[in-house]
């Protein structure tokens, strides 16, 4: 996973830049695999992008709400199926909401979301070496795992520093 980017961007970054350096990636994602970066599935990324915290699948249907037709449901979950299948989008699982990812890490790369909890932001840091651990203790245990979610709670240096 390469860290390109801050885990948690300045309060005062070039939102509309990295945003749009997201898109960016996006499209180069979805053209090397062959797929179809539709108009929702920008759409439903750009919602996404609009702030660093997750959104609900209903807060991204208001989000889009607002300058189109409101999106049945069903479409928003498919093409947020394809996004996280694609390595764009991840769950944040505590939070049953979605949350856009521009790191270029491989789609099943095991990565901890340091969720604040003042602000909201999420940050993601690569988490290989606690997944080694889990995966050899549950081996140990004879326990097969489906997913490992790592989500650390706490608060960002930012929030630290304004406080």
């Amino acid at each position: 996973m390469t860290l390109a980017k801050p885990t948690f961007p300045a309060p005062d970054h070039d939102h509309g830049r990295c945003a749009a350096d997201a898109i960016t990636h996006a499209e180069r994602v979805c053209a090397q695999r062959g797929q179809k970066f539709t108009p929702l599935r920008r759409q439903v990324l750009q919602a996404l992008l609009s702030s660093h915290r997750p959104l609900g699948a209903y807060e991204i249907i208001e989000e889009l709400a607002r300058v189109a037709s409101r999106p049945a449901p069903i479409t928003v979950y498919r093409a947020l199926e394809f996004l996280m299948a694609n390595g764009l989008v991840h769950r944040i699982e505590s939070r049953n909401a979605f949350l856009a990812c521009a790191h270029d890490h491989e789609q099943t790369a095991l990565v901890a979301f340091l969720i604040c909890e003042r602000c909201g932001a999420v940050g993601e840091v690569p988490a290989a070496p606690i997944a080694e651990s889990l995966k050899v203790a549950a081996a140990a245990s004879g326990f097969t795992p489906k997913l490992s979610v790592v989500e650390i709670t706490g608060t960002c240096a930012h929030c630290q520093a304004a406080a």
